[in-house]
């Protein structure tokens, strides 16, 4: 009777060591084992930028996909834009071609974007999207995107006794890793104008292959793309040309988009 009883606590014993290692040791181990492989830009937080001039150098006023901007160049070749989708009428993206060799491509993304696609693709809803990605996730992109941009492995709290918490923490941090382009190394910067608030991935002066900038408001999500890899110039591109970009995105109101279409004028020079 002595060896079954002590068989039996033998047993519960067992049984509850691998219950708190399935709930509690487990999900602990894996939050530091995911901590540790993810890539160095998922320690890169957004932080502000050292340089607010906006150049005056001559430039054009552009208007495409919905939005009117300026870009400090003059030397737009028109007979190389691309627009995007080329199979479909309506248009949400356009490639714009410098002659110096710098390349320049917009997106007119939709809104709530990141929350479609976690609805769509995986079947999260917007109470989840919340408990996920945090307050306003499911209905601004800008909430969105800077609780990943502001998510760290520093941040996780490996301890919890909370398997749901590990859970969470960890689909944060992998969306932390594949989100930010190539260029976020150098630097994810915040950026805003009068309409629109967001972020800078890449630092011109350190990455002279690509710069992103998302621009979000409540209804819409502009986002541009700078190429400087052809840039004949050895400057590069700098910091106050993407601010001149930067504080001049914005929608046009309808009486100007009329007026536009009207004259059938898409982009003009403009000096500063």
């Amino acid at each position: 009777m002595k060896l079954l009883r002590r068989i039996a606590t033998t047993i519960v014993i067992t049984l509850a060591v691998i219950l708190a290692c399935i709930y509690w040791i487990a999900p602990v181990a894996l939050s530091f084992y995911e901590a540790r492989k993810v890539p160095p830009v998922a320690r890169v937080v957004p932080t502000e930028l050292k340089d607010h001039s906006v150049s005056q150098a001559t430039g054009m006023k552009l208007s495409y996909l919905g939005y009117d901007f300026e870009v400090p160049w003059s030397d737009l070749d028109e007979t190389k834009t691309t627009f995007y989708p080329k199979d479909k009428p309506e248009k949400t993206r356009v490639v714009l071609s410098f002659r110096s060799g710098l390349r320049l491509m917009v997106t007119a993304v939709p809104p709530r974007e990141f929350a479609s696609l976690c609805a769509t693709e995986f079947k999260i809803q917007p109470q989840g999207v919340e408990l996920l990605f945090g307050p306003g996730a499911s209905t601004s992109d800008y909430a969105f995107v800077s609780h990943v941009y502001g998510f760290t492995p520093d941040k996780m709290h490996y301890w919890s006794l909370s398997p749901r918490l590990h859970a969470r923490e960890q689909m944060v941090l992998l969306t932390k890793s594949i989100m930010p382009v190539k260029a976020a190394a150098s630097g994810i910067f915040n950026i805003s104008n009068q309409f629109y608030r967001g972020f800078q991935q890449g630092d011109p002066q350190v990455n002279r292959d690509e710069v992103v900038v998302d621009l979000y408001s409540d209804q819409d999500h502009f986002e541009m793309v700078l190429s400087p890899k052809k840039y004949t110039n050895p400057a590069g591109v700098t910091q106050p040309e993407i601010n001149r970009i930067v504080e001049s995105v914005r929608k046009p109101t309808p009486g100007e988009v009329a007026s536009s279409a009207s004259t059938g004028i898409q982009s003009t020079p403009r000096l500063r």
